[in-house]
């Protein structure tokens, strides 16, 4: 199934660029015009000059944000600042992290995993499932950059299921009293610590074990299906080739399925057009919910913002349960899907996430025109989308449960694809912690 290849990882050199802090970033699609600006000025090496360049007047299509990109990248790689390892490697990667959260007892957690190279496979082989729905122009700006750099600079995340913990365990083994290769915490307050494993004998088993195993991309689906077009264009380019070449493998972080570190956080709705009142919502979806009013006043607003998430999290353990908030309107309400219009045991396994069924119950009657839908707007947080809705950034929010990794799982192995904005896996590899350079 999966093809693990160890690689010779390029990762800066701490003694010439200082604290790894600052020359990492977050994922390029979750950085807005402000970080992008404040990670070019955090440092002159951060990798956000590669990753997310700045475009100049007068670019054309030799001198742009790629081109330059590639030419610093280069210079990086022959300054010292980015040096190659001697040895092929797998590296054993944690992140310990406090889940977002309205609970703040809420313990932290320890995501771990391994970043490798992995050949690349075709979406419909059985072999490497997607979940998600990409987007042309986001797959055209990662194919430019491949091209120019040739290099994968950030690591695609996949899952794999691993019940008795045999990888993980064989790398915990093998770097167990060795200090960490990589030790800081970001700008999130995680702690990323790395470990590069060498060992032959180690790296074997983990390629052997990880031959009979699917893969499950939980994100990046825009730079696996980049990946795929890039080595396309490399086989038209040079040709066929009888040996694995260093664009037939894709850089990622491979995770277990049963991690407990591993979170999955809802992402909620927020709309920003025009709603209808609060008596004519109930009205329109009365027979489909049962709707349980949370009434506040200013004083007792938290305590009762509490109760609600509270409740929406409980009840939504048995019934899809979804929550709402308006903007004007002193309380929030679950509405609980009634047992009439619950999907039944034969319905497919996305027809039945919550996610599909609030897109199809609720902001389809909400907000009909595609216009309408195309102004939500998108956050993780609960207290940042009922904080939207309150002050006026949108006219109402609407709350989720996480879908879980299961139905991840189960969408997948059945060739379907989830409605967009369905999973936020946390936390995210953070970019520039180990580099795969495809040609010296």
């Amino acid at each position: 199934m999966a093809q693990i290849i160890p690689f010779r990882g390029t990762v800066y050199d701490q003694a010439m660029v200082g604290a790894i802090s600052d020359v990492v970033a977050p994922p390029y699609d979750i950085i807005d015009a402000a970080g992008q600006k404040a990670l070019h000025d955090r440092h002159p090496q951060n990798i956000i000059r590669l990753e997310l360049g700045i475009d100049h007047p007068g670019d054309d299509a030799t001198s742009n944000r790629y081109t330059r990109a590639a030419d610093t990248l280069r210079s990086w790689i022959t300054g010292g600042a980015l040096k190659r390892d001697a040895h092929p490697a797998v590296y054993y990667h944690t992140i310990e992290y406090a889940p977002p959260s309205s609970d703040a007892r809420a313990s932290r957690k320890t995501l771990r995993g391994l970043l490798t190279t992995t050949k690349i496979e075709p979406l419909d082989s059985g072999q490497i499932y997607p979940h998600e729905n990409t987007r042309s122009a986001a797959k055209a700006d990662r194919l430019n950059l491949l091209k120019a750099c040739k290099a994968n600079l950030s690591p695609i995340w996949l899952l794999y299921s691993d019940p008795q913990n045999a990888v993980l365990g064989l790398l915990e083994r093998a770097v167990k009293g060795q200090p960490p290769r990589i030790d800081f915490e970001d700008d999130h307050g995680c702690r990323q610590q790395l470990w590069a494993v060498t060992d032959p004998a180690v790296l074997g088993q983990v390629v052997d074990i990880m031959s009979s195993k699917p893969l499950f991309i939980a994100d990046g689906h825009h730079r696996y299906e980049t990946a795929v077009n890039y080595q396309r264009f490399r086989r038209e380019q040079d040709g066929a080739s009888t040996t694995l070449q260093p664009y037939d493998g894709v850089l990622m972080l491979l995770s277990p399925l049963e991690d407990p570190g591993l979170t999955v956080l809802p992402t909620h709705r927020v709309t920003t057009t025009p709603l209808p009142p609060y008596a004519a919502i109930k009205s329109r979806l009365g027979d489909t919910f049962d709707f349980k009013e949370f009434p506040f006043s200013g004083e007792n607003m938290p305590a009762v913002r509490a109760q609600f998430i509270d409740a929406l999290r409980i009840h939504g353990r048995t019934t899809p349960t979804f929550g709402l908030a308006l903007k004007g309107e002193n309380r929030y309400v679950t509405l609980a899907l009634t047992p009439a219009h619950r999907p039944d045991a034969n319905a497919s396994p996305r027809a039945k996430l919550d996610v599909s069924l609030l897109q199809q119950l609720v902001v389809n009657t909400l907000c009909p025109t595609q216009q309408e839908q195309e102004a939500i707007l998108y956050t993780k947080d609960d207290q940042e989308a009922l904080d939207w809705a309150a002050h006026g950034t949108g006219t109402g929010a609407l709350l989720l449960n996480a879908t879980k990794v299961s139905e991840v799982q189960a969408v997948a192995k059945a060739g379907e694809r989830m409605p967009h904005k369905s999973t936020y896996f946390y936390p995210k590899p953070l970019t520039g912690l180990v580099l795969h350079i495809m040609e010296e």
